[in-house]
Formats: C-alpha cells, structure tokens, sequence
C-alpha cells in the first residue's frame, strides 16, 4: 500500500476538520503518517504515535527546542526522527498543510508533492515571516494542489497550472443525529431558549463585538459558543448572563449541541484573516436542518445566500436572527428543502475520491528533489547539540540584529529600564499593549486593572516620576481598607480595630495580643520600635513592607516559619480570627512552610494601647503606611505605565515573543524567527521561564533551583453592576468562606472607572498546584456574584452589566525555606552571563509597582556601569 506523508500545522486531537475527514478517508487506500508540529520537551527528541483511525499513524515529535511550529532550528532535530518513517522502497505522497514543513522534504524522496491549502495562513494572526516565501516555494514544486474554496482557489489558480477547488464538504450521516431535537447536549440543561449556537475556533477570525451586541440587543436570547479559544485573550471576549463558553467538545457531540439550537451562527469577523475562509460547518449546520446567520463571507454569501441569512452590519445580523427565529413553518419547511437538496449532493467520500483519482492521473515531475537553497527550504543535516537552544546552522551566518541592551517584558519594570536607557536599547513586550500584570481593560464603559494596583510610595523619586508620567491625570485620596469577618466590617489592619466583632472576639485577640507581649518581655527591649505603628498581619501588597526602616529591628527569629510567627507576635486570637484563615486562603501552601524576610525586616510587636482603643471605639482614619493613595484619574493603572512611552528613546517591539536564549550567544530567538543579538540582556521575566527558554545551556543545579521556585496565581473576575454607590471602601478583606480572598474596588481607584450609571469591583481568588480553582469559567464568576450577595456587596435584584475573569499566572512569589538559596544559585549563574535580572518575577522578590519602577533603575544602573568597565577593560 502506498504511503501519504503529511505534515500539518493543526494537531489531530484539535478540532475535528478537513484533514481529518479526507486523511481518514483516503486511509482506505493509502498508508497515512501524519507529522505534527513539535512540541517542547527537555532530553532527547523522540517521536509519540498514536492511531486515531485505522491506518492512519499521528506522529507528535518532542525536541529540546522551544521555537515554535516548523521553524528552522527543528529541522535539524526532526530530519533523523523522520528518517525512521521513510521505507527504501517507497516513494512516498508527500502532502503539505503548512510551507513551513517544506525543508523536510529532500530526504523523503517522494513521488508525489500536494498543497491542500485550507487557509491563507500568511492572513492568521503573528505568521512565520519566512511563510510567503515558502509557499512561493512550494507552489513551484508541487505537483498538485487543492483549494479549500472557491476564494482560495481563485487566488492560487494562476500560481499553479495544476490547480483544483475543494470546498469543504459534510458527513451528512453524522450531523443527521441532530434531527432527533430531544437528544441535546446535557450542557444545555438549565439555559432556556430560545438558543442561537456557534462551535469552532474562536481566535482572530471571530467577531466578539457582534457577540457582545448580540447578546446585549436580546438578553433573553442565549448563546452558546462551542470551541477552543486560540491566539487571543479569552479576557477579551465578552462576558454576559446570557453568553455561554463551553470551550472545545469532541466531533462526536457537535449534533447534540446543534440538536439543542434554534438558530445557528457564523459570526466571522470581516477582515484579512476571514477574506478567504469556506467554513465547513455551513453544510454541518444545513445537515441539520436549522436556520443560519452568517456575516458576508463571499464563500457562503456567493453560493449560499438563499438558504443563509448574510449581513453586513451587527444591525443587519441581529435582525437576521429575529427573522430566523420567527420563521413560519411552511417557510421553515421551504428552507429544509432547499438544505437537503445541497447536503445531497455533496460528501466527504466524493471529494476523497476526486482527489484520489488526481493523485492516481498525476506523473511526478520530480521537482521535489530539485530544491535549491536560494528558495529558502533546504537546510544543512546536522548533529543536534543536547541543548534546548538547538541553532539551524544555515540560520546562524544570518545578520542578528544588535543592540546594546535587549530588555525582555515591557512591564513597569522594563519600562523602568527603558526609560533610563539611551538610544541603543530594545525592549520586547509578547502582548499588544505595554503594562503586563498593570495593564487596564475596557468592558462596556468599565475600566479594570490586572488585579488591583495603586500609586504610593515613600520614596521621593517615585513621586516625582509619578508627575513626569502622569501630569495632572491623578486622583490622591485617604485608603478605605476593610475586613469583612463574622458578618461585620471592621478596618484594616484587623488587629488594630476591633470594635464591633462579637465580644468574645474582641477578648480572645486582646488576650491572646497580651499573652504573645508579656510572653517575650525578655525580648520586648530589644525588639522595641516605633510605639504607635500597628503594622499589617496580612502582608499582600498593601502594606510597603518593602519600604519599611532599615533601622526597625526583626522580631522574627531566624528561620522561623511564619505560621510561628503570627502566633508568637499577635497571638492566638487575632491568629485565628484573621492572620491565619486569610493568610492560607491568600497564599495557598502551608504557612510552616514559608519563611518571614519578605515582611520587610520588621514587624513591631504589638501596640497594646492601640489595640485595646481600637477595640472599645471605632477608628476614624486609616492606618499604615499607604493610608493615602493615588491612581489614575482616567485610562486605569495603564496610564501610568504607558506614560513612559514618550520619554523611551530606545525601540520597543510589540508581539514580540522570546522563544530561546542562547547565552553563550547573547542571542534572543523570537517567535517570527528573528533573532536579536545583545550587549547586555535586561530579564523581566519570571525566573523559572527564562531558565526554561534558556532550556540545556544552563548547568542542571540551576534548572533545578529554578524548578523550585515557588509561586501562586490569581484570577480576577471583574464584575459590573447597574447601580451607583455600591460602596465607599476601596479593598476588602475576607478571611472567611467566600471564593474570593479579596475585592478590589475598582470603581472607587477613580470614578472614571465606572460606566454611566454603573459601579465596577474586581474579586481577586488565589490558585496553585497546591489549591486549584474550584470552578472556571461562567462557574467561577456565577460564584463570585453569588458570594457577593452573600457578603452584602451585591444584592439580589442588581443587574450585572459585565462579567469578564482575567487571569494572572505569575502573581505573588513564596517565600518558601529553599528560595533565598535557589534564587541566589540562578541570579550568580545570569551575571556570569550578562544577564541582569529586574523586578518581582526576576529578582523572585515581594515588590508593589513603586519598588518596580525602582527596580528597572537599577537595572539600567547596573547596565551602564557594566558598560564603563569594559570600556576600562577594553583601553586597559
């Protein structure tokens, strides 16, 4: 039996679609190996198979080498794994979905070259750059090529004189399931009708703002979105009680959730990514006899437009849903008619079978084996080193880019760096926007921050960079922080203002607080600080640990564990009643396994006078170091840090993800396959990822200290409600069994922060391995407004205007026991190599956004004098 050897740039796992349909058909015939793009594994590459339909044979490679896709530095690893596939007698079909496998080629030997191109890939968002000249490439030595529609084929039938249109085509059989309207989707149950439904990817090519005004023009409309979310931010699609997200489904269930739907939906957004796209889910839908909606895709308008609705405007779509959704029954059963005749006469097994008889008609040309280097596809054989920063040898003679300083993470750290930089610096960012964890987003007139952020600082120099960066775009206000705990509001810090918990309370933390004092009178003297600070037993962020007095003395002994602590310094009953319960629900780990120096060197003990005046009255004023703070009073916490822009006279580069960093090389490899070759390299980064993207080169002790780097993430769920005046507190603590540990009171930061008539607050939950999320997704913040209700900060009949969860996975580092020596293995190994490490998730340090914007000071100091003594080096 001959042999098809296919490379694709879509997994066969992933969403079930043409490669699938025609391989498993065309495996009836032929010998199918079907070659994934590699995926990121330390050691030694190897091929996974798996078979997901009989003779057919999936072969996943793993490599030491984290470029993605088909990129140059994995030919070299995947030209001998593949070399096992080629039998010597075989001149195998070899079959493209992707150009970017074209260096693979030569090798294989094969008889026949097919292009089936389903997509414009160079439309896709953040494309291989190298991928025009490929296809260009490619269309010169393929023997046959086929098109996915009728768009496509009109763009590539004068590039190619053996050129044949393909459009998606239906497996009427399976979607006729869905004809049996009472064999929904269980996921169903519990949402209403009427149901308009869509399933596929949802990236680029999606139109969210149609979704959103959909949703918005008919809230009791529900819709239900069905796939994977890919290459965007699932914070940026909208979010509303009547959106649902069930997130990628097998191909088997599709006809059940369209046995559920009344209406179906194409809602492609109209741009170059979707200018040649023949969704094959239009005849999926017609299988089941329902009535579609579809933006004006020229593939579906041209031949489709009297069976579905097209609209050119979000007005023209939703009036087209209100139609299908009133259609009478003899017009729906005129429109059935009309589906069957065209899902008659069209299947998956004719369009196989057309191509199998064009492969059997076609004689090689032997072009393949003619590949020259000056198409840009032939690449050297070459041993691979067992370093994950594998290099493609024809790709190391390439002009690299030099700059002086490369800083990875345009967060307010390496914005920092920038700022303080000269000319000769590059700063790389992987999102679109500038900021990372404090950046802003816009949801229905709501503004909300990545969690919650504010301005403060004791430090004179920040200050003042606050009014370079911001002008007269700020908002100075005195800190309403609160605890929520026994069904009361008391303020923060909780040891310091008792009154109103429950008597009993009160006596257990006073008692406890005199216990822990006289306890250690024999220590009392020496640990003697500033008499009336009462300092905070939480230590999340709010507190400027970081900024403390150098002169205040630590009452924490050495090696003590925090669990310890907080009982030895506030005692058993303010321990119990807050320090602890919040504590772990913040930090997730066990509080014995966490060390005490990121309390910032000094925590006083106790003022018992303060307690006790705290208990038997209310306090009038904050507490703490932060008791006044600044924000933005428009664009959120991102204004600030996208005031650096105009004083940064360096480059900065945006989407631009760091994939590799060769050290020995003073090289970083970015996604599109550039590489940007450096003096000196600024890491932003968390530590555990750069030492990942460093991968092998890096001595093992240091991959395993990174390794045992600890940390917790957070979820936001940004919630927006229609009434005003919510509350007039700005954080909230809850100690207690809400799912949130805290709320963050966004639309308190600065008023422009809410939409008209609206008020906006963030519900921060913590996660790691260690506690995972209990719920995701319209779970999680069905949840969270239900907590809501249940701590008094919304009510039952508030209308939610917007929903939406943001997630941070890299948020508040541990300070578990091994960190201060697994951080110092990894930071004297990167100052062997010029890289100078900034910022919280670099330095692996607890640092609010003031210590931050110090941070990258440093860093650039450190920079420039690093500079000045190999100028000395260099005239010596």
């Amino acid at each position: 039996m001959k042999s098809i050897i296919v490379f694709c740039h879509l997994r066969w796992d992933f969403v079930y679609q043409r490669p699938q349909q025609l391989l498993s058909r065309l495996a009836q015939h032929y010998k199918i190996t079907f070659v994934e793009e590699p995926v990121f594994h330390e050691g030694d590459s190897f091929l996974h198979s798996s078979s997901p339909a009989p003779n057919v044979t999936v072969y996943r490679p793993h490599t030491p080498v984290h470029a993605p896709g088909f990129h140059d530095d994995q030919i070299p690893l995947l030209q001998p794994l593949l070399a096992d596939l080629i039998r010597g007698d075989d001149a195998p079909i070899v079959w493209f979905y992707t150009p970017m496998a074209l260096p693979l080629l030569p090798p294989l030997h094969a008889g026949l070259v097919v292009y089936d191109c389903m997509d414009e890939l160079s439309a896709f968002k953040n494309p291989p750059k190298q991928l025009l000249q490929r296809e260009t490439a490619l269309l010169k030595i393929a023997d046959l090529v086929f098109t996915g529609g009728p768009s496509l084929y009109e763009a590539k039938r004068g590039r190619h004189d053996n050129a044949h249109c393909f459009p998606s085509s239906v497996d009427a059989a399976h979607f006729h399931q869905a004809l049996d309207r009472g064999n929904a989707h269980p996921l169903h149950a519990g949402i209403p009708g009427p149901r308009l439904g869509y399933y596929g990817v949802i990236d680029e090519r999606f139109d969210a703002p149609l979704l959103a005004a959909l949703a918005d023009a008919h809230p009791e409309w529900q819709l239900v979105m069905v796939g994977p979310v890919v290459k965007i931010d699932p914070a940026s699609l909208p979010q509303r009680p009547n959106i649902h997200y069930f997130g990628q489904q097998s191909y088997d269930a599709l006809p059940q959730f369209l046995a559920g739907w009344d209406v179906c939906l194409l809602p492609f957004a109209l741009n170059e990514s979707t200018r040649y796209i023949s969704p094959t889910k239009v005849l999926e839908y017609m299988a089941a006899e329902l009535p579609s909606v579809s933006t004006a895709i020229k593939d579906v308008e041209d031949p489709y437009s009297d069976i579905v609705w097209v609209a050119h405007s979000h007005e023209e779509f939703i009036g087209a849903c209100e139609a299908a959704l009133a259609m009478t029954p003899v017009l729906r059963a005129a429109l059935n008619e009309k589906m069957r005749a065209v899902v008659d006469n069209t299947s998956w097994e004719a369009t196989a079978d057309a191509m199998r008889a064009l492969l059997a008609g076609t004689p090689p040309s032997g072009k393949g084996a003619k590949l020259s280097q000056q198409d840009g596809t032939r690449v050297a054989a070459a041993d691979a080193p067992a370093n994950s920063a594998v290099v493609n040898p024809m790709r190391q003679a390439s002009a690299a880019q030099r700059t002086g300083c490369l800083i990875v993470g345009a967060g307010p750290t390496g914005l920092s760096a920038a700022y303080h930089l000269g000319a000769d610096t590059v700063l790389l960012e992987r999102n679109a926007t500038v900021g990372g964890w404090c950046r802003s987003i816009q949801d229905q007139g709501f503004t909300f921050d990545y969690a919650g952020h504010i301005m403060f600082s004791n430090d004179p120099y920040v200050l003042k960079l606050y009014d370079i960066l911001l002008g007269d775009n700020q908002h100075w206000q005195m800190r309403e922080a609160w605890v929520y705990s026994k069904q009361v509001f008391t303020r923060y810090p909780f040891q310091g203002a008792l009154y109103g918990l429950p008597p009993a309370v009160i006596k257990e933390c006073i008692v406890g607080a005199i216990e822990s004092r006289y306890g250690l009178a024999d220590k009392a003297e020496s640990c003697a600080t500033a008499g009336n600070e009462v300092d905070d037993c939480c230590a999340d962020g709010t507190a400027d640990v970081a900024n403390s007095s150098a002169s205040a003395m630590s009452t924490a002994a050495k090696g003590e564990d925090f669990e310890h602590f907080i009982y030895r310094v506030w005692g058993a009953g303010i321990a119990r009643h807050f320090a602890i319960p919040y504590n772990k629900k913040l930090w997730t780990v066990p509080l014995k396994d966490m060390e005490t120096s990121w309390l910032g060197g000094r925590v006083p003990l106790p003022d018992l006078d303060q307690i006790i005046e705290g208990a038997l009255e209310p306090v009038a004023k904050p507490m703490g170091p932060n008791a006044r703070f600044g924000y933005p009073k428009r664009g959120g916490f991102q204004a600030l840090v996208s005031g650096f822009l105009p004083h940064i006279r360096g480059k900065i580069e945006l989407n631009a993800d760091a994939v590799c960093i060769l050290p020995d090389e003073h090289t970083v490899v970015l996604a599109d396959g550039r590489r940007l070759q450096y003096e000196q390299l600024i890491s932003t980064m968390p530590l555990p990822e750069l030492v990942r993207l460093i991968g092998n080169a890096a001595p093992p002790e240091v991959r395993r200290a990174a390794e045992g780097l600890k940390h917790i993430s957070i979820r936001c769920v940004n919630i927006g409600i229609a009434r005003t005046g919510v509350t007039d507190k700005h954080w909230i603590y809850y100690p207690e069994d809400s799912i949130f540990h805290r709320i963050f009171v966004q639309g308190n930061a600065s008023p422009e922060c809410n939409a008209p008539g609206g008020f906006g607050f963030t519900c921060e939950i913590s996660y790691s391995p260690w506690k995972p999320l209990p719920l995701d997704g319209e779970a999680l913040i069905e949840r969270c407004i239900q907590d809501c209700i249940k701590v008094g900060m919304m009510r039952e009949d508030d209308r939610v205007i917007t929903a939406n969860q943001v997630d941070m996975p890299y948020a508040y580092v541990v300070y578990d026991h091994a960190r201060a020596d697994n951080v110092a293995t990894v930071r004297a190994w990167m100052e062997q190599h010029d890289i100078v490490l900034a910022g919280r998730y670099s330095e692996w340090e607890y640092y609010n956004s003031d210590h931050a914007f110090l941070a990258g000071k440093k860093a650039a100091e450190r920079v420039e004098a690093n500079r000045g003594d190999s100028a000395k080096t260099a005239e010596s």
